[in-house]
């Protein structure tokens, strides 16, 4: 089994600098954004209305737009759509830097947004081209380096935000320039859906520039297994956005401390920056890609068992004295990220690998683009009835109640896709067993 960074080096050029892109991609937004509410209800005193507004309008802007850049990155080339979104992030976030008003607040939140819908399933559909065979070992590596740019990001954001909140929007914003301009040099031009017809022989180049975006997004929409599959996986959406909802909740609700927040973040990157190569080879030696985001889901349902069964206890120690006497309560939440983040280390190189597959040679963004936008719903949904069950399991004197809902949530995803599996919906986009270990 390969560390991680042996296995980031076991790739060419290409797949390599896809991962130093997202690494430093993740590492200029997560050194903004966690701080960009603080300054637009402090320094900018905006209501907390306002603030929604701002936050939402980067959400509904990238998810709402991830099909477009899909689609464009299929169409028009992943480099230019990485290259174009990474530039517009760098307008995006010198902007927030002199922004005052909530016009010129929207603008900004909405092209930090787009710019991630743009570069998005252009990143994933290029490393899914380039890594061939190797999907799977490739997005372990990037979900890695993900991690990291997510560890590190708000660290430097916190020291550039002791001095003002514009130091961090500058230094995020010339971050995203620099990466611009080194991807515009260094990062290769993939080949275009044409030559790589003509490469492989396999069909008519004409055929391929007949098909246009619309009856390309027919033949999507008209995909079930893809589309059962999407619905089957949104649930795993839901549950790994509990570490910005319902973990972070439970902590105010067993501790007056922060740290035990600070804490899920960063278990939850050093496990999977330490351990997601590891993770990955052993599952590929003992599963199936769908036996194995079935059992991933699982795990991922389970993780949130720790918390069902402390929650009756735990309310009592964290209102006893503080962040210090709550400390010891903390360990079911921490125990619940490094599980949730274990789980996830299973099913996200399987699950990124299965979408490449459905998407086939020439629309791979497309397929990535739908796909993140049915999980953005999905979580947007998700997070109002997770909400929802946290106040009844509150009120109702029934602190475990959201968690066993969440379990069940796991379940049902996993019992989902096992019955695809069954049903030889996702056979054709399961790799085959022998080139599992091809270069």
């Amino acid at each position: 089994m390969k560390s991680t960074l042996a296995l980031a080096r076991s790739f060419d050029t290409p797949v390599k600098l896809l991962l130093v892109n997202q690494l430093t991609i993740n590492t200029g937004f997560y050194m903004l954004m966690p701080y960009l509410a603080g300054h637009l209800s402090g320094t900018l005193a905006l209501p907390a209305a306002m603030v929604g507004l701002v936050l939402g309008m980067r959400n509904l802007s990238q998810q709402g737009m991830f099909l477009v850049g899909g689609t464009l990155a299929d169409r028009l080339g992943c480099k230019s759509m990485i290259v174009a979104g990474c530039g517009l992030r760098t307008l995006a976030f010198l902007l927030l830097a002199v922004a005052d008003s909530l016009p010129a607040l929207l603008v900004a939140s909405g092209l930090v947004g787009f710019a991630g819908a743009l570069f998005n399933p252009a990143v994933r559909a290029y490393l899914a081209r380039e890594a061939g065979a190797r999907k799977v070992e490739a997005f372990a590596a990037f979900n890695a380096f993900y991690q990291l740019g997510i560890l590190i990001g708000p660290l430097i954001g916190l020291a550039l935000n002791a001095v003002a909140f514009k130091l961090v929007c500058l230094s995020a914003g010339l971050m995203f320039a620099a990466l611009t301009v080194a991807q515009l040099r260094a990062l290769p031009a993939e080949a275009s859906p044409r030559e790589a017809d003509r490469d492989a022989q396999e069909e008519e180049p004409q055929a391929v520039e007949r098909r246009g975006v619309l009856a390309g997004w027919r033949e999507m929409l008209g995909n079930r297994p893809f589309l059962l599959f999407s619905l089957a996986m949104i649930g795993s959406y839901v549950l790994n956005f509990q570490v910005y909802l319902g973990l972070p909740l439970e902590v105010g609700r067993v501790s007056d401390g922060e740290l035990g927040i600070t804490l899920i973040f960063a278990i939850s990157a050093a496990l999977t920056i330490a351990g997601q190569a590891r993770v990955t080879a052993w599952a590929k030696d003992r599963w199936r890609p769908s036996q194995a985001i079935a059992r991933g889901l699982v795990m991922m349902g389970l993780s949130f068992a720790p918390l069902a069964i402390a929650a009756p206890w735990a309310g009592a120690v964290g209102h006893g004295g503080g962040g210090t006497a709550g400390a010891p309560a903390l360990v079911p939440v921490l125990s619940t990220a490094a599980l949730l983040s274990i789980a996830t280390m299973i099913v996200y190189p399987f699950e990124m690998a299965t979408i490449a597959t459905f998407g086939g040679r020439h629309m791979v963004g497309t397929y990535y683009g739908l796909y993140s936008t049915l999980a953005g719903i999905g979580v947007a949904a998700g997070n109002v009835l997770t909400g929802w069950a946290l106040d009844l399991g509150t009120h109702a004197g029934l602190p475990f109640l959201p968690w066993l809902a969440l379990t069940a949530i796991g379940l049902g995803c996993a019992a989902a896709v096992a019955a695809l599996d069954r049903s030889g919906r996702l056979a054709a986009s399961a790799e085959p067993v022998s080139a599992r270990t091809t270069a």
